[in-house]
């Protein structure tokens, strides 16, 4: 049986379709069709069926796939099997929230390449929310993110990435324009700059204006954080961010902190897996790079 086959049905079950699956393998449709059309024969079963428009799994082609799983896994290990880090091969496919990403883990993946440089790192910028599904689904290996979604399900292992402080922010013009965020029942005439809505910290602050019946003139909706910070920084309104983000901004008075009513605001990200997912050497490799960074994060704190 050709190995190939088993990863193809394994990407239709991941994506969603053969079409997605195609473009996820660089295949050709018609390639896909062949190679689960093989798969078929060589076990004697249908695993697709069209249903309408969609193929879907049949009974057979959910059966097989926590077998797929397991070859997968073996397969995972034998790529990895070599002892020295150095020498390890392998991809490594990582989301990362991308506040973490352009802050906190750029340290981290050069400690990673140089302690493994015949690995391939495939980063993605991802919304937590993503980030987590994704885990769950096994498209990917590990995840950087913000814990503060609501939880994890049973199905993920998390490792502490630091506890970080949250801050309100704008350049110092801007905010003699609003700088009152405790007082009830008010209107604020300046724009909240600030990720697309299922950002997790903009979240917590939008349920803070909730509590306060605090009304925005508007919010402008970014996905990039240096893009945020640049308009913040050039008094077009004003911002709520993890504070590492504009530690040097805050420390130069290019920014100041608004004051709030919330005690002490922080977000907690985790490193996380699939507890079902084989720990191969790169991935412990990554986690305790992580680790290690949470803990001189924590000292940083304390200072």
């Amino acid at each position: 049986m050709d190995l190939k086959y088993l990863q193809t049905f394994r990407t239709i079950v991941e994506t969603g379709s053969f079409t997605s699956a195609a473009e996820k393998l660089n295949y050709t449709q018609s390639t896909i069709t062949f190679q689960i059309k093989q798969l078929e024969q060589e076990l004697s079963v249908q695993l697709f069926e069209k249903l309408g428009r969609k193929m879907v799994l049949t009974k057979a082609g959910e059966n097989l796939i926590p077998y797929v799983d397991e070859v997968m896994r073996s397969l995972d290990k034998l790529r990895s099997f070599e002892s020295n880090l150095s020498q390890c091969r392998g991809d490594l496919h990582i989301g990362v929230g991308e506040t973490l990403l352009c802050y906190k883990v750029p340290a981290i993946l050069k400690e990673f390449h140089r302690q493994a440089p015949n690995a391939r790192l495939f980063l993605r910028s991802m919304n937590c929310y993503d980030i987590r599904n994704e885990l769950c689904s096994g498209m990917l290996d590990l995840g950087l993110l913000y814990e503060d979604i609501g939880g994890f399900d049973d199905n993920l292992t998390a490792y502490s990435f630091g506890k970080h402080q949250l801050a309100l922010v704008a350049a110092p013009k801007a905010a003699k324009i609003c700088p009152d965020f405790t007082t009830s029942n008010k209107s604020i005439a300046l724009p909240f700059i600030i990720n697309e809505p299922r950002c997790v910290f903009r979240l917590i602050f939008e349920e803070y204006l909730r509590q306060k019946s605090i009304v925005l003139d508007h919010t402008i909706e970014l996905w990039s954080v240096a893009t945020i910070k640049n308009l913040v920084l050039n008094e077009v309104g004003f911002s709520f961010l993890p504070k590492f983000t504009v530690a040097d901004e805050l420390s130069k008075h290019e920014l100041v902190e608004i004051p709030t009513d919330m005690p002490q605001p922080q977000i907690s990200a985790v490193v996380a897996h699939h507890k079902n997912k084989w720990l191969s050497p790169l991935m412990q490799c990554f986690i305790e790079l992580c680790q290690k960074a949470a803990a001189d994060f924590e000292a940083e704190g304390n200072k």
